[in-house]
């Protein structure tokens, strides 16, 4: 084998290399996104149910309802045009209440979100810039 013939071997082999690695890392990524995801959207079907995402709303005011003896509870969760009932159980954030706004991350499962997880906002007029117009202001706003 000549020197050139050498050299160009190496270089295939290492771009080959290269993009084995590229795309088993891709798949990897691929596997750790999380969506964020409306109640509209949610409703609308665009998440599919065998994925976690994350949705992001308001608490309904007077739709917490917990269960006396346990950690468990649930509550609906409105971008104002849909609503969504969110089923819970642990230790909540100090500042969920009603008319905050919240982040739910877990699973849909019969029309009902499956939460593992609630993030509370901590001011209900932020928010994240790619969200800025999926949510319609609140009515009155």
């Amino acid at each position: 084998m000549t020197p050139r013939r050498k050299r160009l071997t190496a270089v295939i082999l290492v771009l080959a290399g290269v993009s084995v690695a590229a795309v088993l890392a891709l798949r990897a990524f691929r596997d750790s996104v999380v969506l964020y995801y409306t109640p509209t959207e949610l409703v609308a079907g665009k998440a599919n149910g065998k994925r976690a995402v994350r949705l992001g709303g308001m608490v309904t005011k007077g739709s917490i309802v917990r269960q006396p003896g346990s950690l468990a509870l649930k509550f609906e969760v409105t971008d104002f045009v849909r609503t969504v009932t969110v089923h819970y159980s642990g230790v909540l954030p100090d500042l969920f209440r009603e008319g905050q706004g919240v982040v739910v991350h877990g699973s849909l499962k019969n029309g009902e979100f499956m939460a593992d997880e609630v993030l509370a906002k901590h001011d209900e007029k932020y928010m994240p810039p790619n969200m800025a117009g999926k949510m319609p202001p609140p009515p009155g706003a």
